[in-house]
């Protein structure tokens, strides 16, 4: 089977590309994805989504799919008129 996979930000620098066509066997799941294709992302934190979803290593992957990862990210400025939670 066949995913795209694509890269965001400092993991892009970090793996060398920004996205992919990675060739899997059948019943592939992200983990496997991840050690055969970007293990030197494994100590970093990141986040995992197939298809816009959120997913966990042992997500099993299929024909088509695209997988995203994505660093954290925090920050922002809270617009001045709102202080605190929004209304």
């Amino acid at each position: 089977m066949k995913v795209r996979l694509v890269l965001f930000a400092g993991l892009r620098q970090a793996a060398g590309f920004k996205r992919e066509t990675v060739s899997l066997p059948e019943d592939a799941t992200v983990g496997d994805l991840l050690e055969c294709r970007v293990p030197n992302l494994l100590g970093r934190t990141f986040y995992v989504a197939v298809n816009e979803e959120f997913a966990q290593r042992d997500t099993v992957l299929h024909d088509g799919d695209e997988v995203a990862l994505l660093p954290p990210v925090s920050g922002g400025q809270a617009h001045p008129s709102r202080r605190g939670f929004p209304s």
